[in-house]
């Protein structure tokens, strides 16, 4: 006998059949017993089973022993991986060799991969790495052993042996440089410093920060290609004037990097008629001579406005398209861009806040005179005093004081509009202007490579944002431009994955690249107590994807050496 489930209709029932043979020898079945509706047999069918086996004398098979797992707890391996790969391929681990001959007992190397890669995964001061690197596997390294001291002395072994890895950062910078004709962006931006303290030649020092405050900060120098791939960076005092800092960056540059040409292309704060004389005066080692091309700061256009006008009244105040013209200054060529709509954008604006000022200017000089004939109103009483001071302060928070001159000598409240200042600023509206010594470039190519600029403020950015340079908690000298060093080489890396993701027509940036790699994770099974088995998560098709854009392999675990 034996059981067997039949249908009828919806329903499905048990059975139990007996197979026999009739008279003549054919097999043929009988059903013995229903045992009822499959989906409605718990606890009787249970019991059926267990008589049976007390009928037999026999007793029900034991279960098999449930083994007894304990999970670690999952760890980031993704982003780590990839970061570790493009650090090796690109060349980043012959830093080994350097602190090879130190006298250091520790992998310095190892320790400064593992912060700069802190910077791009989830940036936190030294301490905050230990407790990072709880979080995730590294390949090849047992960085929970870390201890904080350990990545303090590999922060003062960069800055003693700064040459050598600078010649190293070099070295592998260079075959992704343009020899031909290398054009070099060069801005600074300040990074704020914490602490009170004094050392010994601080770099830490009170200066105008970028958001327009005094602050106690650093300088931070960057240059780098057309192309976003930082090339140098310095350290300055924090009270340094940007236009004494180009001519030794560049110097720098041409003896690191042996191009035949260099463009140095900078923002408006570079443009002084001492800095020009400078750079005029730089030679690069093959004997040419420094090409620059320099933004005019606007509060210098008043400077140009007798080369300006002519050229605006013959090319610009008919323009639908933006135009560009040339003329000379100074020995040098003066490259004028004129874009019509952002110049009608401007004027618009402006008069605009004019006419807003105007409208409260009128306000408060009708209840000055509605006082003096007797007139009463709700409120405190206003002055001419108090009417001009609130009028100018609105004027200069709307940097129209050039245009909107309030008497400020005067006992009544009173003001005028400079309309010189008013066409001088019409005129310059939407305008570009552009100072170089370069020979052969066209007015258009000139442009075309000033604009680039921009992508080095993406840099700072980046600095700023994704990598969280500052503020700086550092109080030595040394281990602050070791901190600089740091986030300069994630830059690096983050402007080589930006490349190589855009290359491949992913439109994901490399911080969001970074977050979906990270789901990666690497897993630790202990079986029964014993036996310990690893792994890695499954990957889906944009993590592959991912990597394949990267040119970088799948992950693999890898055996973890010590630090010591």
């Amino acid at each position: 006998m034996f059981i067997k489930v039949t249908t009828s209709g919806p329903r499905r029932y048990v059975q139990l059949v007996e197979a026999y043979r009739d008279d003549n020898g054919r097999p043929k079945q009988r059903t013995v017993a229903t045992l009822g509706r499959l989906d409605q047999l718990n606890t009787e069918l249970e019991s059926v089973i267990t008589g049976l086996l007390r009928v037999t004398g026999k007793s029900a098979p034991l279960a098999a022993p449930t083994p007894s797992l304990t999970f670690e707890s999952a760890r980031d391996y993704g982003d780590v991986w990839a970061l570790t790969e493009l650090w090796n391929s690109l060349g980043f681990d012959r830093l080994r060799q350097v602190f090879r001959r130190t006298r250091h007992t520790i992998d310095i190397e190892a320790l400064i991969r593992v912060m700069v890669l802190n910077r791009l995964c989830d940036p936190d001061s030294k301490l905050g790495v230990l407790r990072w690197v709880e979080t995730v596997t590294f390949p090849g390294i047992m960085a929970e052993k870390i201890e904080h001291h350990q990545l303090l002395r590999a922060m003062d072994a960069m800055v003693e042996h700064q040459d050598e890895v600078d010649q190293v950062l070099a070295g592998l910078l260079r075959p992704m440089v343009d020899q031909d004709l290398a054009v070099v962006f060069y801005d600074m931006t300040t990074i704020r410093a914490d602490g009170l303290s004094q050392q010994d030649d601080d770099v830490r020092k009170f200066g105008m920060s970028k958001e327009g405050l005094i602050a106690r900060q650093v300088m931070l120098g960057v240059v780098q290609t057309a192309d976003g791939l930082p090339l140098y960076h310095e350290v300055f005092d924090g009270n340094t004037a940007e236009v004494t800092t180009i001519k030794p960056i560049i110097e720098k540059i041409v003896q690191r990097f042996p191009v035949k040409r260099v463009i140095a292309v900078a923002d408006r704060g570079l443009l002084s008629t001492d800095n020009l004389a400078d750079l005029q005066a730089i030679t690069l080692p093959g004997g040419g001579k420094l090409e620059f091309i320099l933004a005019v700061p606007g509060r210098r256009y008043n400077d140009f406005v007798d080369i300006l006008t002519p050229f605006h009244g013959a090319t610009c105040a008919d323009a639908t398209e933006e135009v560009l013209g040339e003329a000379q200054w100074d020995k040098l060529r003066l490259i004028i861009a004129h874009d019509p709509q952002v110049a009608l954008a401007a004027g618009a604006k402006r008069d605009l806040v004019i006419g807003a000022l105007e409208q409260k200017a009128a306000q408060w000089a009708g209840k000055l005179d509605g006082q003096e004939g007797g007139a009463r109103k709700r409120g405190r009483k206003l002055s001419d005093g108090g009417a001009r001071a609130r009028f100018y302060h609105e004027v200069c928070e709307a940097h129209l004081a050039r245009i909107v001159r309030v008497d400020l000598k005067s006992e009544l409240f009173a003001y005028s509009i400079d309309e010189r200042a008013l066409r001088h600023a019409r005129l310059m509206d939407g305008k570009l202007l552009l100072v170089t010594n370069t020979a052969d470039l066209a007015p258009d190519d000139v442009v075309k490579r000033y604009k680039s600029l921009a992508d080095i403020e993406r840099g700072f950015r980046v600095l700023k944002s994704e990598i969280e340079i500052g503020p700086i908690y550092h109080r030595l000298p040394e281990r602050i431009r070791a901190h600089a060093a740091i986030c300069f080489m994630a830059l690096i890396l983050y402007r080589v994955m930006r490349t190589r993701l855009h290359a491949s027509d992913t439109a994901l940036s490399p911080e969001r690249a970074l977050e979906k790699l990270r789901r990666i994770q690497h897993h630790r099974v202990t079986l029964n107590g014993t036996e310990s088995v690893t792994g890695i998560s499954t990957m889906n098709k944009e993590q592959t994807g991912i990597l394949a854009a990267l040119t970088i392999k799948k992950p693999t675990i890898e055996t973890q050496l010590t630090l010591l």
